[in-house]
């Protein structure tokens, strides 16, 4: 019944935050797709750090490319700003907008299609030139909209849902985005709200590129053994007399474990991912160190979750060219056509 629209009235017993909007307030549409989804998660991630946050909906501005993921800005945050970009040009756009009106709060949300293949250089240099943004990436590592081919982070040796072996080594976001000087850089798993809402509200507390790769399992494309990103369905015990395409409802699948210890998730398909939760003593502010961490779980066949680096005194784009205090798109022409006097001023300081 996702063609409903959701009812405008609110529980009176919702709690407000300190902006007297309650949760319902920072929800969009209802959702599109695939039930169980881990994108859905990640919504409502978002919907509660908003919240959490106190954030007035109308200073945030939600971007995106093409993919399922690119969907998602329809589905929370319904009274901010929104742009749907064309697929990989996410980041210039959201560029081009925080470069004319600094005062908004920029959100990126993409997949890892859309970033990490035709997009990889339109990400490359969002993060390196410290756009002031949270980008947060749904990785499920495949194309789900064209039917579950490998995506360019797909783990090497994984297999698709007929069985095909991914041969290519997999691009490691996480470590490009250090590599690139990201001052802020996490990974989450979408089943794991605990830590990832925090995370979020931590990105949207960030000066700077802050990036988040959210592991968010296709419950239809990569649900299979043989995944390295697999989630919530399968299908069991079906006599089919008509190939039928049905995705059923299942309950998510939630992870709570302390930090530095790792846990055994077991999928619905009886697959298993293995999440490793930084150490209370991991030092996140040296990068080298935590490029180094991410290598050595890696080899081992785990995945780190958590704050993997932040610099406590980023700076942003507008800091780097000493942009005016105020937003570009607010300047007047006066304030634009200073007039001859101000020109022979700058020409004469250049002979």
């Amino acid at each position: 019944m996702t063609y409903l629209a959701k009812p405008r009235l609110h529980h009176p017993s919702l709690t407000p935050n300190a902006l007297g909007y309650t949760r319902r307030d920072y929800e969009g549409s209802v959702s599109t797709l695939c039930a169980g989804c881990g994108h859905d998660s990640i919504s409502s991630a978002i919907i509660q750090a908003c919240y959490e946050l106190d954030l007035p909906p109308h200073r945030l501005a939600k971007l995106s490319g093409i993919g399922c993921s690119s969907k998602t800005p329809d589905y929370f945050l319904g009274n901010s700003h929104g742009f749907n970009t064309v697929h990989g040009r996410m980041p210039s756009v959201l560029t081009g907008a925080n470069m004319a009106n600094r005062e908004l709060i920029y959100l990126g949300v993409s997949g890892d299609g859309d970033s990490a293949s035709i997009g990889f250089g339109q990400f490359a240099h969002a993060i390196r030139r410290g756009v002031n943004m949270t980008y947060i990436v749904e990785n499920n590592g495949v194309y789900g909209l064209t039917k579950g081919q490998f995506s360019a982070t797909s783990d090497k040796g994984s297999k698709s849902k007929k069985g095909v072996v991914n041969h290519d080594s997999a691009i490691d976001l996480v470590s490009v985005a250090l590599q690139l000087g990201a001052t802020f850089v996490a990974r989450s798993f979408s089943g794991d709200k605990a830590q990832l809402v925090p995370l979020i509200k931590a990105a949207l507390s960030h000066k700077g590129a802050a990036f988040i790769d959210t592991i968010s399992p296709c419950v239809q494309f990569n649900n299979h053994s043989g995944s390295t990103k697999s989630y919530d369905y399968v299908r069991e015990h079906n006599e089919s007399v008509n190939k039928l395409d049905m995705v059923l409802a299942r309950q998510p699948i939630n992870v709570d474990y302390a930090p530095g210890s790792t846990v055994q998730v077991t999928q619905h398909d009886g697959s298993v991912l293995s999440l490793h939760k930084l150490a209370e003593h991991y030092d996140p502010t040296d990068r080298i160190a935590a490029m180094g961490y991410l290598a050595q779980r890696q080899a081992a066949g785990e995945i780190v979750t958590g704050l993997l680096y932040v610099d406590p005194a980023a700076h942003d784009l507008h800091e780097a060219l000493d942009t005016v205090d105020v937003p570009l798109n607010s300047l007047t022409e006066k304030e634009l056509t200073p007039g001859q006097a101000a020109l022979d001023r700058i020409n004469a300081g250049l002979r």
